[in-house]
């Protein structure tokens, strides 16, 4: 039975960088599409007028994706703004007063985890709570700790139902196609276990730096930033288990099984990196620790992965952009031919950015009488990019109640269990140059399996 959808859409944070670049577009998307057809209101601490906000709405959608006019006059009118403190009852006074009859308000809370608590207790103070939703933008806490206590300040207000803890990589197209392309074709299933696989790599790599953010960068880290959650979400749609259905509740509590089942991450398995440079960016330390790069060594604790060693590498400032999967199969129980045969040579390879690609690996003889072969990749599927933003995706779900795309509570407190130990600057930190794939010293993390898969530049990509 499908859900009530939310008659009204409670924006805190309206203000800021990621509505600007993110949500402002996703929002006239949506509009544009008919679903998004509701009150708009705007909440911050900014000292603007309506009027402000919605010149910066126009501008937002002039420099990220284009404005379209029907459908930004449609949102500009139905947009609300609310100046004040979160911590001033006043604020959410005219906030419920602004959400007059409305009895299934969303409220997207894109502030700083440190003001939960207070958004929250004003919401439940000023009686503006009947059945509500609310999306909580990620980081979901700095460890397991805080995690915990920020779940625990949601459920004292809101239905574990009515609970979406957004990952705008959930919402790409590319991670969704992992998941049916497994379990929508039997002919990979025999094969995904530890008797067939020799080891999986992910692998996200940018080939720019933190662009002007180093004092966010520096709260976060590559780790909390990309492994804690992007990366491992990768992990569980590629090693859980079928769900039982289609049901969105069905697979949350797949991937979190999984989750469960892996490992905490061994220091000694991890190195950290920072490109040169880092230092040198605005708002970060002169001294700092914080990695831009990181590469791990992992393992699932099942029947069906049990010693099968999952790489994982993301960085900065490397050659290219790019986010690869690439599954190594094992070789052949011994080599016919007398061939010595590369890494790689047998392989699926799932390419999700900054196209989408399923290749592969497989060996061929060469023309001619001798048995010699080299190895090919077969294209099995490629499509470009994306054919819906991941916000517009995510928040059109939210408002319909679908949870399908976001992190359960169980999922989020996992992969801090996972990451904790690495926390806190615990391993050394190694130098690299940019355009360089990382430190050296990451080689050393896989060097039992061979050597990290390099994703090549894709044409036409930044």
């Amino acid at each position: 039975m499908s859900e009530p959808v939310s008659d009204a859409f409670v924006f805190f944070g309206a203000t800021g960088d990621l509505a600007y670049k993110q949500i402002f577009p996703a929002l006239q998307a949506l509009t544009g599409r008919g679903h998004f057809e509701v009150p708009f209101i705007c909440v911050a601490k900014s000292g603007w007028t309506l009027k402000k906000l919605k010149e910066r709405l126009k501008e937002s959608l002039e420099k990220h994706g284009g404005l379209h006019q029907e459908a930004y006059e449609k949102l500009s009118s139905r947009m609300v703004y609310i100046d004040g403190d979160y911590r001033e009852s006043s604020t959410f006074d005219k906030l419920c007063t602004a959400l007059q009859d409305s009895v299934r308000p969303l409220f997207y809370l894109a502030i700083p985890p440190s003001m939960f608590a207070t958004v929250v207790e004003g919401l439940k103070q000023a009686g503006c709570l009947r059945e509500p939703r609310v999306v909580v933008e990620k980081p979901f806490g700095r460890d397991l700790a805080s995690a915990r206590e920020l779940n625990g300040i949601l459920r004292s207000a809101f239905a574990d139902h009515a609970i979406f803890r957004i990952d705008h990589f959930l919402g790409k197209e590319p991670i969704q196609n992992i998941y049916y392309t497994r379990f929508a074709n039997s002919i990979l299933e025999p094969l995904w276990n530890r008797n067939y696989i020799a080891s999986v790599q992910v692998t996200m790599a940018e080939d720019y730096g933190v662009e002007g953010r180093g004092a966010f960068y520096e709260e976060a880290g590559a780790i909390r930033d990309v492994l804690q959650n992007h990366l491992l979400e990768i992990i569980a749609y590629l090693s859980m288990d079928p769900s039982s259905g289609d049901d969105p509740e069905a697979i949350r509590n797949e991937s979190a099984r999984l989750l469960r089942s892996v490992k905490p991450l061994d220091p000694s398995h991890v190195v950290r990196g920072q490109f040169r440079g880092y230092r040198d960016e605005p708002g970060v330390a002169p001294d700092s620790q914080v990695e831009t790069f990181v590469a791990v060594r992992l393992y699932i604790d099942t029947w069906r992965w049990a010693g099968v060693p999952f790489y994982i590498r993301a960085g900065k400032c490397l050659p290219v952009t790019s986010t690869t999967v690439t599954i190594a199969f094992k070789r052949p129980p011994r080599e016919t031919f007398g061939e010595v045969v590369p890494a790689f040579s047998n392989h699926l390879r799932f390419r999700l950015s900054p196209d989408v690609l399923i290749g592969l690996g497989i060996r061929v003889k060469v023309s001619g009488e001798r048995r010699v072969g080299e190895d090919v990749e077969l294209v099995a599927f490629r499509s470009e990019g994306e054919t819906m933003a991941p916000y517009e995706r995510l928040l059109g779900d939210a408002m319909h109640g679908d949870a399908a795309l976001f992190a359960s509570e169980g999922t989020a407190e996992e992969q801090w269990r996972i990451v904790e130990p690495i926390l806190g600057n615990l391993t050394p930190l190694y130098t690299y140059d940019k355009v360089s794939w990382g430190p050296a010293e990451a080689d050393q993390v896989i060097a039992q399996d061979g050597a990290w898969y390099n994703p090549k530049p894709v044409e036409g990509a930044r």
